[in-house]
């Protein structure tokens, strides 16, 4: 143990651990700007920076480690002085109109500078410029970047896909994209990651609002919204509800308010999903001698554009199944279409995502059952609606909750667990054991697949048939997975893949909490949905099983595949 002092108060930790954390054991706050635990702890911003007793040069405490008898001085004049002027030196290469942003009120730059009582920048303002393609789903904003370097090593050390990188020298030192690529042409799976650990406004999400509004405000559009699993265990964050409180009916509620004519549960189109996926996995195993192996998933489109970008040869390996989102589309502009008596270019279709990757996926060219135009017209993120509900000035506290509306507003328990990592994998088992035994498993009998692990394996046994199954969320992760299978170093049957770490509870569109990682959390919510849930089994679902009965005749129909399946190898 090393003992030291920190602001006159006496601290005892291990050798090795640095000031910032030796700090934080006792309660002392030091701010930091560019840190990310175990990712980022280069220093950068100077923000962290503390006083030593006997030396000359204020240090990084996020990358400076205690010594024994070390005096240090957090708050000193000398500090909070340095500290002023390296926040004001960081804000005069920065845009800070603070009210145009749409990080205001949630970013660590704004708050620090608050907290530091900087009334004005007394150096000369210069900011970076860059061409945009303003429709790409994912933003940069140049004048915004603080060159904290978070992006980079997000994009790099976790996901593996080198997108963002240091470009120039010395002063001119700037982020940007590698090799001086246009974003359009990099390899970017617009996970979002990059979006979530921004300290500021740098990047953020396409907003698609506006759009929406004219949408709502068109008397000859009808207006259906669906919400994804994830959604559900996060969109109170924004508000600082608490989680009972935050349900999804009362987001049904909120929505309502704002114009959208029928609100519906992607959960619906995931039990629609497992029906088609389940079923595949199935027919694949029967018939092994003309499939390649392992079977993935396709939900996920920030996957699903990872491997047309990095492993086209593995695109006859993807199910065919279109993700819950696009399955949804397809089905409220022919089925629910004709319950209504409408035209499928009379509905607009909007989604709620935990996703960045969604607003490319609905965009896709192949996208289009019908003819008259994309099947989902728009996507929103979680922190999307969050800025719907406040620019509606919906008062959450006074909501009372709303069911979905029926038919598609019915969901499983299986489905709602496709929002964490892992519960898209445990659906389809549980299907795929009523498929081959004709009995339904317990339900939670295949709950080996959860955890937060980069890579779960599991293999389990079903009608006698072995299957070798793994999981993996994070890109970074998904690679190492592939070059395992590529090598001959592991061999499965079927594998979930999902891009964000912690799977779509973690997603690139969810609530920003700096330094926080909530995957789990927000995980354990869906788990516990799925606990109490009246139908815990794909097949089970009442409103599937109509649909099935009256509109597509069985799984892997004719119908079925030529509305709920797709040609992977068709554009990124």
């Amino acid at each position: 143990m090393v003992k030291l002092w920190i602001d006159n108060q006496e601290v005892n930790v291990e050798k090795g651990t640095t000031i910032l954390n030796a700090a934080a054991s006792v309660g002392i706050k030091i701010p930091t700007l560019c840190f990310l635990k175990d990712l980022n702890e280069i220093g950068a911003c100077r923000v962290c920076i503390v006083e030593i007793k006997g030396k000359d040069a204020l240090v990084a405490a996020c990358n400076t480690a205690v010594e024994e008898g070390m005096e240090i001085y957090t708050n000193s004049k000398r500090v909070m002085n340095a500290r002023r002027t390296n926040v004001g030196l960081i804000l005069s290469q920065h845009d800070y109109r603070c009210a145009t942003c749409v990080r205001s009120g949630n970013c660590s730059l704004q708050k620090l500078a608050n907290d530091l009582d900087i009334l004005n920048v007394p150096f000369k303002e210069e900011y970076e410029e860059q061409e945009w393609d303003m429709d790409f789903p994912l933003i940069r904003d140049a004048k915004k970047c603080i060159k904290c370097m978070r992006c980079v090593q997000v994009c790099d050390k976790i996901q593996g896909m080198k997108v963002w990188d240091i470009i120039n020298t010395g002063k001119r030192t700037n982020v940007g994209l590698r090799e001086g690529m246009s974003i359009e042409d990099i390899n970017c799976a617009l996970c979002g990651q990059c979006i979530t650990h921004c300290p500021v406004g740098a990047l953020r999400e396409r907003d698609d609002l506006n759009e929406l509004v004219y949408a709502i405000a068109d008397k000859k559009k009808v207006v259906v919204a669906q919400i994804a699993p994830a959604v559900r265990a996060a969109w109170g964050e924004r508000f600082g509800l608490k989680r009972e409180d935050a349900t999804v009916k009362r987001l049904v509620a909120a929505l309502r308010r704002t114009g959208i004519d029928y609100v519906f549960d992607t959960n619906f189109t995931a039990d629609l999903t497992i029906m088609e996926e389940a079923n595949e996995f199935i027919e694949r195993l029967k018939n092994k001698d003309k499939y390649k192996f392992p079977m993935f998933t396709s939900c996920c489109p920030g996957w699903v554009r990872f491997v047309k970008y990095e492993y086209p040869e593995l695109l006859p390996n993807l199910s065919t199944a279109k993700s819950p989102q696009q399955m949804f589309g397809a089905i409220a502009k022919t089925y629910y279409a004709q319950q209504l008596g409408v035209e499928p270019e009379e509905i607009y279709c909007l989604s709620i995502m935990p996703c960045t990757a969604k607003k490319y996926e609905s965009q896709m060219a192949c996208m289009d059952v019908t003819g008259t135009g994309p099947d989902v017209d728009s996507v929103i993120t979680t922190r999307e609606v969050g800025r719907l509900i406040r620019a509606e000035h919906i008062q959450l506290e006074h909501l009372k909750e709303e069911e979905f509306d029926e038919p598609l507003g019915c969901g499983s328990g299986a489905a709602v667990i496709f929002g964490a990592t892992g519960g898209v994998m445990e659906a389809a088992l549980r299907s795929a054991y009523y498929f081959l035994t004709g009995e339904n498993p317990a339900p939670d009998a295949f709950k080996v697949v959860r955890g937060q692990d980069g890579v779960r394996e599991a293999e389990v046994e079903i009608a006698g048939t072995k299957v070798r199954a793994a999981v993996v969320s994070g890109l970074g992760n998904t690679r190492r997975l592939i070059e395992r299978i590529k090598k001959g170093e592991a061999e499965y049957d079927f594998v979930e893949v999902m891009a964000c770490p912690g799977g779509c509870a973690g997603g690139g569109g969810q609530p920003i909490h700096d330094n926080l990682e909530l995957a789990k959390e927000r995980g354990d919510v869906l788990y516990e949905l799925d606990a109490e849930n009246e139908i815990r089994f794909s097949h089970e679902n009442p409103a599937v099983q109509e649909l099935y009965r009256s509109f597509l005749e069985k799984p892997l129909s004719h119908k079925s595949h030529e509305l709920l399946h797709t040609d992977h190898s068709l554009g990124i």
